[in-house]
């Protein structure tokens, strides 16, 4: 079974892609920030990481950026509401896969993951 993380402070959302992705087949397991999910990624180990820039404490780009420095392959999917471009620009230094703004349309980012997992081709700078 294919393993995916999701990372975002808003409950509401954690709620929303668990359930999708769960009715897809995936396991899922959810938190709310970049430090938590450092230590799921070890714990739980998922074949994709989707995470929340903006988030407090450690925030999503301190988190990658923690990640890439044992972890350069898993592939992560950044989500944003606000685009701004120096948190995009330093994303996709650290090897992010690709974007997502909120909000979202499910479908999409459903096919997106999909890609991502199934279709290595379509990462950012590939």
């Amino acid at each position: 079974m294919v393993k995916l993380l999701i990372v975002d402070d808003q409950k509401g959302i954690r709620r929303l892609l668990q359930e999708v992705f769960s009715e897809s087949g995936y396991d899922i397991e959810t938190c709310a920030n970049g430090l938590r999910a450092l230590e799921l990624i070890t714990e739980f180990d998922p074949d994709l990481v989707l995470m929340d820039i903006k988030m407090p404490g450690l925030n999503g780009i301190d988190a990658l950026r923690r990640l890439r420095a044992t972890d350069v392959r898993r592939p992560v999917i950044m989500m944003t509401a606000y685009g701004e471009q120096h948190y995009l620009d330093e994303a996709k230094a650290l090897g992010v896969v690709n974007f997502v703004n909120k909000p979202f349309d499910i479908d999409e980012l459903k096919a997106l993951v999909g890609k991502v997992l199934f279709d290595k081709d379509i990462w950012l700078g590939s």
